[in-house]
This record gives C-alpha cells, sequence and structure tokens, in this order.
C-alpha cells in the first residue's frame, strides 16, 4: 500500500476493525462476521476482506470479539462420568474438532445427585459466556439440563445411546447393537452360564446395553438367569465386587461381560483374587474399548465406541451453524459399535 494513500494507516499506528473495513469497501458489521466465521457472507467478500486483514497485519481483540457477539469463545464439556478415561477421550476428540477455529475448551465436572445442579450449571453457562455446551452420558439424558440450556439460549450436542433430540444437536452411539454382537459371540464360544454386570441406574446406556445383551442371549436360545443378572456402577471398585458375587455363586458363570471396561478390569482382578486362570478358568468381555484394554493381560475383548470420533463430531456439529452449515445435515459417519476380539475370552471347555 503506498504511504501517500489518503486510506492508508500512519506508521506506527495499530490498524483497526474501521481501517479494515474503509480498505476492503464493507460494513464494520460485515468485518466483524467475517473475522467470527459468520455464515451469510459471500465467499467473495471473505475472501477480500480477509486479504485487507493480513495487508494491515490487523489483530482481533478477542474480548471485544466476546463482547460484541455477548458470547465468549469457549465451549463447555458437562458430564457425569465416573471413567476418568473416558472423560479424557472425549476431551481429546473436542479438541481435535476445536482445533483452528478459534474456540477454546472448558471442562466442568458435575454431579447429577447434587440438589444443585441446575444451579452449579446456569452459574457455569452464564460466568463463562458460553458458546456452546457438549454433553456425554448421563448428564446428557437429563431433561432437566436440556430445558435450562434452552432457556439460556445456549447451544448444545448431547451424546447418547438412543436419540433423545433433533438430529442437528444429537450423537447417537448405538449402545444396544454392540451389546447384543458381544452376547452372540460369548454364545458362539459355547459359553452357557453368562452373567452381566449392569452399570448405573441412571445411566441409560446401563438399560440400553443391557437389553441388547439379554434380547440377543434370549434369540441363541439362552435365557439371562437372574441371579446372573447383577447391578454395578461403571468403576473399578464396582466389577471387583460385582466379580466375587458371582464367582461365589454355586454355579459361578464362566463368563461375565460387563457393560464398560473399567469394571471387566474390576472383574478379572476379582478372578486372580480367588486363584483363577484368564481365561482358562473365566472368559471377560467389556464394552468401550479404551486404551487399557488392549495393555492389560490377557487383552480384554471389548465392544468398540469411539469415543474420540464421538467427541469430535459432537464439536462439528456445534461449530456448523458459524460456518454457514446446517448441523443435521453434516456427512458424518454414525457411530457403529464393533466387538473388538482379543485375549480375554476363549471357547468353553
Amino acid at each position: 500500500m503506498a504511504q501517500d494513500d489518503p486510506r492508508s494507516t500512519k506508521p506506527g499506528k495499530r490498524s483497526t476493525i474501521n481501517d479494515v473495513a474503509r480498505e476492503a469497501q464493507v460494513s464494520k458489521k460485515t468485518v466483524s462476521r467475517v473475522i467470527n466465521q459468520a455464515p451469510f457472507v459471500r465467499q467473495d467478500t471473505r475472501d477480500r476482506v480477509n486479504a485487507v486483514i493480513k495487508e494491515l497485519g490487523f489483530v482481533p481483540d478477542p474480548q471485544a470479539r466476546g463482547l460484541a457477539f455477548r458470547r465468549s469463545f469457549l465451549v463447555g464439556l458437562i458430564y457425569d462420568q465416573p471413567s476418568p478415561t473416558y472423560v479424557v477421550n472425549m476431551q481429546q476428540g473436542v479438541l481435535d474438532a476445536l482445533r483452528g477455529s478459534g474456540l477454546e475448551l472448558v471442562v466442568h465436572p458435575c454431579n447429577r445427585d447434587s440438589g444443585t445442579l441446575l444451579e452449579d450449571i446456569r452459574n457455569f453457562v452464564e460466568r463463562q459466556r458460553l458458546f456452546g455446551v457438549i454433553m456425554p452420558p448421563s448428564v446428557s439424558e437429563d431433561e432437566r439440563v436440556i430445558a435450562l440450556l434452552r432457556e439460556l439460549d445456549c447451544p448444545y450436542v448431547r451424546i447418547a445411546s438412543v436419540a433423545l433430540d433433533e438430529p442437528g444437536s444429537m450423537i447417537v452411539t448405538n449402545d444396544w447393537i454392540g451389546a447384543a454382537e458381544a452376547a452372540r459371540y460369548l454364545a458362539d464360544l459355547g459359553h452357557r452360564r453368562i452373567a452381566m454386570v449392569r452399570g448405573l441406574t441412571s445411566f441409560r446406556s446401563s438399560s440400553v446395553r443391557g437389553k441388547g445383551f439379554v434380547d440377543a442371549l434370549a434369540a441363541c436360545g439362552i435365557p439371562m438367569d437372574p441371579a446372573y443378572d447383577i447391578q454395578g456402577g461403571y468403576t473399578f471398585e464396582s466389577g471387583v465386587e460385582a466379580g466375587h458375587a458371582l464367582l461365589s455363586l454355586p454355579e459361578p458363570p464362566t463368563a461375565i461381560f460387563t457393560l464398560n471396561d473399567d469394571m471387566a478390569l474390576g472383574v478379572m482382578q476379582a478372578a486372580r483374587d480367588r486363584g483363577l486362570e484368564l481365561p482358562r478358568d473365566l472368559s471377560v468381555v467389556g464394552y468401550d474399548d479404551l486404551p487399557m484394554a488392549a495393555r492389560v493381560w490377557p487383552n480384554l475383548t471389548s465392544v468398540r465406541l469411539p469415543i474420540r470420533d464421538m467427541g469430535r463430531m459432537a464439536a462439528e456439529k456445534l461449530l456448523a451453524p458459524m460456518r454457514g452449515v446446517d448441523p443435521a445435515k453434516l456427512e458424518q459417519p454414525e457411530v457403529h459399535p464393533a466387538l473388538v476380539i482379543r485375549k480375554s475370552a476363549i471357547p468353553f471347555a
């Protein structure tokens, strides 16, 4: 740009949004829309504004951007999840999608049993002026939380085992499918005394996965013995307790399916505590296929749920309107759980 151009900024003076608007021959509002990647800006206009921004070396003020849009550039991950590994994998997926967007992630653990749950979430959303919220199970299944977010006009995407909302606000994990595959696999291995350790009753996945497993066993001609159907808590410790309870039965199961991997590891520990050899004396199958499944011995056979991908997909849906895309029309593969066969389950001898 020539120094004698009357439209140019003075040497050493920091460029402003007004300078960008003048040089690009657009309104200040249009420049703001381009900076914030808002929809409804023609591509040629967007390119022209971005070229001027680069030429002038204009750097937007993040605080001013947030004030202008009445929101910060923060995405909240609200969760009530007993498995820390699940949460870390989910965070990694969200960060994969946020990279390069100008948005950052802030996490908010909560307790659905708390009497101040809604108040705590309200304070979190309002204090951070969140751009939007992502919720994995089980908080994603709480309709009180959804009603609150709608009241606050806070965009959200929730992840759940079944469809609970409009497609643009949902990632459905189809948990029934994975549990049914695990049941058929154990039946095909010749097991008949097959037990199941359920998760927390507050998680819809516990009932959905449990139903998939029981239904598939019944289709294989194996009714679920009530003595083999027990409650866990989605934690390692609850898996240990459940394992001891099942293995102390007069006729203990030859195979145990747990509704997450943490409990599967607990069951394996209980078996070792009782002097059993795995998998010779007991076959174990988990759910989620967390990284630890491939690192223990015997390597854990588990239903793979692509948790990192689920976090990425949820974040992409949240970002879609900012990019002028209908989130319900994103070309994303559905989440289909799949059994990953390793060494922890073998044919019944």
